[in-house]
């Protein structure tokens, strides 16, 4: 679509509904497969066990099902402890990711509120506080320092100490 032609709201929704149609379809689908799947699954790997027989051909057929059950209980423990390290290790990775990015400041916004303002907000409306700060600030007289010029001294002098003192250290 151009920039300059903007599609209506009934057309919008029309084609949002006919979205969430179309992926609703594809979920019961999925569903479907899924559970195709796994009667397939059940029918390759578990076979309807044989009834027809004694008591001892049962219990026979019992014990081998319980040891199979055995068997994948242990699988599973073991799968659910190497499930249960991997999370470990993700969380500690993920903690040392957060350490060396730093913890980033977020920018602070200027804010112009007055002292009164800031503290009538954090205790509420019914306090009513005023604050002068200036008031309690202690008055401070300044010094004129006054330099005298005898301390400058002759500049001509100065210039002259100087040029001993290179010539000092260029013969060392």
């Amino acid at each position: 679509m151009s920039e300059g032609k903007k599609m209506t709201s009934s057309r919008r929704h029309h084609l949002k509904s006919v979205m969430l149609q179309i992926a609703a379809n594809w979920i019961e689908q999925e569903k479907k497969d899924i559970a195709a799947a796994k009667e397939t699954y059940m029918q390759e790997n578990c076979p309807a066990p044989d009834m027809n027989g004694d008591q001892a051909a049962l219990m026979e057929i019992c014990k081998k099902l319980h040891t199979a059950i055995d068997k994948i209980d242990d699988v599973r423990y073991d799968v659910e402890s190497k499930v249960q390290k991997a999370d470990k290790e993700i969380e500690e990775l993920k903690l040392k990711v957060i350490e060396l990015a730093g913890v980033k400041k977020p920018a602070l916004k200027k804010v112009r509120m007055s002292a009164d303002a800031m503290l009538q907000a954090l205790l509420g409306g019914k306090h009513k506080v005023t604050m002068d700060l200036r008031a309690n600030l202690k008055q401070v007289k300044k010094e004129v320092k006054e330099e005298s010029t005898e301390a400058v001294g002759d500049w001509r002098k100065n210039i002259e100490d100087k040029a001993d003192r290179k010539k000092m250290f260029e013969t060392s």
